[in-house]
């Protein structure tokens, strides 16, 4: 697959002209649209666009939910050679504001009254020119200078007109400016992150290469299109003949996954650590324990044979797999031959515990900056516990601090008005990925952690939390875990228990609690807390070694600030959060330890 721009990926939709591109639920049913409506929708409202006076380079925010009026507001923005802004529907009006007028937006798309609502309080803040809205409208909302319909628009059709559209699509260059997608802020503002359509293009020519995809394959989209992972994602599935099927909401995907049983699952670790946490909590009391473990301890034994991607032939495993990996898999609709995680670190515990039932998760790495993937796991090429080999026109190297330094064509031009930032990316054009990893004899990249996440103890001694969090959340009581202990004497962990499953723990063990923080200070929660952490350290070097454990009553979301949008834990948050809890653990074991 060859592609310059993202415009090609339309044309190779057209070249295809499927009766099935995209699904998505309306009225109780699943919809199946074609790429010959797709396209009339697409192209009239490029249409409008270009009657409103954009032109090449001016900027268009898409702030909605996974569904085909996304998909339109993209393709449309990008024939013309708009640069798209994907906004995340989660943020506040003021964050919206900000990435509005950061940007310079002039038409925005939305996706609900909710959504335009939120404009609506802001606009004067902005460059807002029009906003239009994919859900239906009473027409006393609409004002033809402003508000607009996009239902409307999207039907409208002018003949003979189309073709100037499809002609300014072939006319943008790769060095074009595609997209401006801001990061999702971890540890402070967002930055506009500027991919051109040559970067993208270049991205989605070898991210696949080796993952074998039909026109009978079926993928979901339920990660934010306003992630860089997602929307590369959909690129890819368009331009293969896999029909995407929209899931706008998450508490909609376990219907989706059973009703369209798709083939191909993208998915960020959160979803894979439910699921996981899911079978171990049917798993317990007997005889489902006892069968539950002889059937992991039987993948175990065949894990060579799954990462290989062969089905093991011998009888227990064919027993295990009609008594538990077959459950597990009807869980995700019994369906999908390909398993890929990316967006933040899947843990080597957790992909040897699906290897172990007979999964195959094909681990990927990426950054905003480079559009996104640098290396991925492929049917070809496997290896647990790394993140796989570097795309083939990317090049890797690794600093002499352990840095993870890239450079290729679908590295990014640059911050959106940061030209210090932008400068301070690079070292002698090489991107600095601030992620801490290394490249093996076989030219597999493994990633350690983030640099700046990296924790010194007031002893010197370098931790990386990530792999340690990662060990904990393997535990189906662990939502999230959070190392402690940068220039004090001792690491520390933060927990938030995974309250679902802590509550029928506690039923099970007749313990009565009238609300979380009453559980979590129960003598023997705080012992089932500390028997977990005990597990973890028993791999740590004697400095890893957690001393102190923190639990706290509250599960962390996007919403209350904890997660990023795309489900990142947002670290700096965490620890300002809960900064006095922190402090007078650290004081209480200085205490402790100080002679009376």
């Amino acid at each position: 697959m060859n592609l310059r721009t993202l415009n090609d990926v339309f044309f190779s939709m057209a070249e295809r002209d499927q009766s099935r591109v995209i699904v998505y639920h309306a009225n109780d049913k699943w919809i199946p649209i074609s790429f010959q409506h797709l396209r009339q929708q697409i192209l009239n409202v490029g249409l409008a666009l270009r009657d409103w006076g954009i032109r090449k380079g001016d900027r268009v925010a898409i702030l909605g939910e996974n569904r085909p009026e996304w998909a339109i507001a993209d393709f449309a923005s990008l024939l013309i050679g708009a640069v798209v802004v994907p906004i995340y529907a989660t943020l506040t009006a003021e964050q919206t504001a900000h990435l509005l007028r950061d940007s310079g937006t002039r038409v925005a798309f939305v996706s609900s009254e909710k959504q335009l609502a939120k404009i609506c309080e802001v606009r004067g803040q902005t460059p807002v020119e029009k906003i239009v809205v994919m859900d239906p409208l009473a027409s006393t909302q609409l004002t033809p200078h402003a508000i607009i319909s996009m239902p409307d628009i999207a039907r409208e059709d002018a003949p003979g007109q189309a073709n100037d559209i499809e002609d300014r699509a072939r006319q943008i260059a790769p060095s074009d400016l595609a997209t401006i997608i801001y990061t999702s802020g971890t540890t402070g503002t967002p930055k506009g992150v500027m991919l051109t359509h040559g970067n993208m293009a270049s991205n989605l020519s070898c991210s696949l290469q080796g993952f074998d995809l039909y026109d009978e394959d079926v993928s979901l989209s339920f990660l934010p299109l306003s992630h860089v992972t997602a929307r590369h994602v959909d690129y890819a599935m368009l331009c293969r003949g896999v029909t995407i099927c929209y899931v706008p909401f998450l508490d909609k995907l376990s219907r989706a996954l059973n009703e369209i049983r798709p083939s191909i699952l993208v998915s960020v670790p959160r979803l894979y650590e439910k699921i996981h946490a899911q079978v171990d909590l049917r798993a317990e009391g007997f005889p489902k324990g006892q069968i539950y473990r002889w059937a992991i301890s039987v993948g175990k034994n065949h894990l060579a044979e799954t990462l290989a991607g062969n089905i093991p032939k011998s009888y227990s495993w064919k027993l295990a797999n009609r008594l538990l990996y077959s459950k597990v898999r009807a869980g995700i609709g019994g369906r999908v031959r390909i398993f890929i995680s990316g967006g933040a670190p899947l843990g080597r515990d957790l992909a040897e515990w699906y290897a172990d039932v007979g999964i195959r998760i094909h681990e990927g790495y990426g950054l905003t900056e480079t559009s996104p993937v640098i290396a991925v796991n492929s049917p070809e090429a496997h290896k647990l516990g790394t993140v796989g080999k570097p795309l083939t026109n990317v090049a890797v190297r690794i600093a002499d601090d352990g840095e993870i330094l890239v450079r290729g064509p679908s590295i990014f031009h640059g911050y959106w008005n940061k030209p210090e930032d932008t400068h301070a990316a690079f070292a002698d054009g090489w991107f600095k990925t601030g992620d801490i990893g290394n490249l093996d004899a076989d030219g597999f990249l493994s990633v350690t952690d983030r640099k700046k996440d990296l924790i010194k103890t007031s002893g010197g001694k370098f931790i990386a939390p990530q792999p340690i969090e990662s060990s904990l959340k393997h535990n189906a009581l662990v939502a999230e875990a959070v190392v402690l202990g940068d220039k004090h004497k001792f690491p520390a962990v933060l927990i938030a228990p995974n309250f679902p499953v802590l509550d029928d723990w506690a039923r099970n063990n007749d313990l009565a609690f009238s609300s979380r923080q009453e559980l979590i200070a129960d003598g023997r929660v705080q012992a089932l807390y500390q028997e977990i952490v005990d597990g973890a350290n028993k791999d740590l070097a004697r400095f890893e070694k957690l001393k102190k454990i923190i639990l706290v009553p509250d599960e962390f979301t996007a919403e209350n600030g904890l997660l990023t949008a795309s489900m990142k834990m947002r670290r700096r948050v965490v620890e300002e959060r809960y900064r006095l809890q922190i402090e007078n653990m650290y004081a209480q074991a200085d205490k402790t330890r100080s002679p009376s």
